[in-house]
């Protein structure tokens, strides 16, 4: 004889629901799928979904919010990195990999939005993650002297171009993912005027994803100890001998020509460590920033936890108060119904009683009509 099977707990039917859900709405997208199919594909009843998400607008929310969240997770760690470069490295590669290991929630985050999914949209996720780079970038154009108004509209560039390619290699799938991240790296990092034939990645993004350090040490910008290229000295022309200008008054003296000294190298020393002792401080805001978010998220988190616990213990109190009202009415209509046989009872005895009393009388009748006629009958007999 088989066992019975396990009876689903609250919670694990609707993570059943959910992942079923899922995977219908990547198949067949938010109008393809129905109440129906979700429950009939999970053994359920449609009354069961509704339950739990109040209807199909509900569990496609869930769904598309979770994918939301992990997407946004990876990348948000991808972008703990310190330097640039492993950044941009870290973040091709997270969006790769989501893409590879989570096809289904790829698929419905970049399908055309519904109305069911609010502000979960791949556009609004694609500005989530624009934001958080728009933040990275505003440091790198002030320390290269750039101007960081530009930041946004970069950002946008960049994250636009990575989540193009990852709407494409969803279906092409090669090259890997590796080499893949290493072009969109090469393009973004060189430009196209300093691409690298045989780009790789480096070593710091080469490793698995879970084994990232949290803030490697910045490396030195080599960019900024460039001198001034020789072959451009950009000095004024000196005149030409055959000008016929000669007898012109000459110029009242310019001051460019008080131009300060230009510094000493041990002036040039202590300006770098200046600037890499400000760069330190920079690193070491940044990261008291990224552990005050961390705890802030993780805080976030205790609390969404929280407050899903309490509506779930909630929802399994109207539950079993529901389950309760229900045995209560139940039980009040058991009670109506024996009194109801009672009642046809105690009339059928009653029917009975009076039949049995009728029959005497009429038997109590015929006996002394009997006895009438018994009686007669002597009497004519002796009369005569």
């Amino acid at each position: 004889m088989s066992e019975p099977r396990r009876r689903m707990s609250g919670k694990e039917r609707r993570e059943q629901l959910i992942q079923i859900s899922r995977t219908l709405f990547a198949e067949k997208g938010f109008d393809g799928t129905s109440v129906e199919e979700i429950a009939a594909t999970a053994n359920v009843s449609k009354p069961v979904v509704y339950e739990h998400f109040g209807g199909k607008e509900g569990v496609y929310a869930v769904v598309v919010d979770r994918e939301m969240q992990k997407l946004l997770g990876m990348v948000t760690e991808a972008l703990s990195a310190s330097h640039a470069l492993i950044k941009l490295e870290r973040a091709a590669l997270a969006l790769l990999a989501y893409v590879e290991e989570n096809s289904e929630g790829f698929r419905i985050l970049v399908r055309d939005s519904h109305a069911a999914s609010g502000t979960g949209t791949f556009a609004s996720l694609i500005n989530d993650i624009a934001s958080q780079v728009e933040d990275v970038m505003v440091d790198e154009f002030a320390e290269r002297g750039y101007d960081p108004k530009l930041a946004p509209m970069y950002a946008q560039m960049l994250v636009g171009m990575v989540a193009l390619t990852g709407q494409w290699w969803l279906d092409v799938r090669r090259p890997p993912r590796e080499e893949v991240a290493a072009h969109l790296v090469n393009l973004a990092w060189n430009g196209l005027t300093g691409l690298d034939p045989r780009p790789r990645l480096s070593t710091a993004s080469r490793i698995p994803e879970h084994r990232w350090p949290a803030a490697p040490p910045r490396p030195a910008e080599p960019r900024t100890a460039t001198p001034p290229r020789p072959t451009e000295p950009r000095t004024p022309a000196p005149p030409r001998p055959t000008e016929p200008r000669t007898a012109a008054p000459p110029r009242p003296t310019e001051p460019r020509t008080a131009t300060p000294p230009r510094p000493t190298e041990k002036e040039l020393r202590e300006l770098e460590k200046q600037r890499e002792r400000e760069l330190r401080e920079q690193e070491k805001i940044r990261e008291r920033e990224l552990k005050e978010l961390e705890k802030q998220r993780e805080r976030e988190q205790r609390e969404a936890e929280k407050l899903a616990r309490e509506l779930e213990k909630q929802r399994q109190r109207e539950q079993r108060e529901l389950e309760k009202q229900r045995e209560r009415e139940f039980r009040e209509q058991q009670r109506l119904i024996r009194e109801q046989e009672k009642i046809r009872e105690r009339e059928l005895k009653e029917q009975e009683k009076i039949r049995l009393r009728e029959a005497r009388a009429a038997e109590r009748e015929a006996a002394r009509q009997a006895r009438l006629i018994a009686e007669g009958r002597v009497k004519l007999d002796a009369t005569e």
